[in-house]
């Protein structure tokens, strides 16, 4: 009997241990790639419609709480805050000057004002949510 107990306790011990340093925190998987948009909610217009060109992408650096990107057509960079779950992004200040056709950057620029927190599905899609809906998802991509 006790030599069962034992073996009970190291295999409690062994699957306890391995399943806490396999996890890794949430936020880890923000860093050290580009995501690009795939899904807006809101606009009445197609998602093709809105970015014909090229899709907004957000890059976060941990470091400088920074996050940088694209709208679309112009570059941007922006502070955000990070607690838990929760995320807000400050006023996006634009690295490029282009003029815009149609309304995709405007309506990405909105739209990310709102966010309030995010998840990751089961895809591993980040998603960028305002009051627990997904307004905002994004797709990993190489850089």
């Amino acid at each position: 009997m006790n030599s069962n107990f034992r073996l009970v306790a190291f295999a409690l011990v062994l699957i306890y241990t391995s399943c806490g340093t396999t996890k890794s925190a949430p936020e880890e998987a923000l860093y050290g790639a580009t995501w690009e948009l795939d899904y807006i909610s809101g606009p009445r217009i197609a998602f093709e419609g809105l970015f014909p060109d090229k899709k907004p992408q957000i890059t976060f650096n941990k470091e400088t709480s920074e996050v940088s990107g694209t709208g679309s057509c112009n570059g941007y960079a922006s502070k955000y805050t990070l607690n838990g779950k929760a995320i807000s992004f400050g006023e996006q200040y634009p690295t490029t000057m282009m003029y815009c056709d149609g309304g995709g950057e405007a309506q990405f620029t909105q739209t990310i004002k709102k966010v309030d927190s995010y998840s990751f599905d089961s895809d591993g899609k980040l998603n960028l949510l305002v009051r627990d809906v997904p307004f905002l998802r994004f797709k990993k991509i190489d850089n």
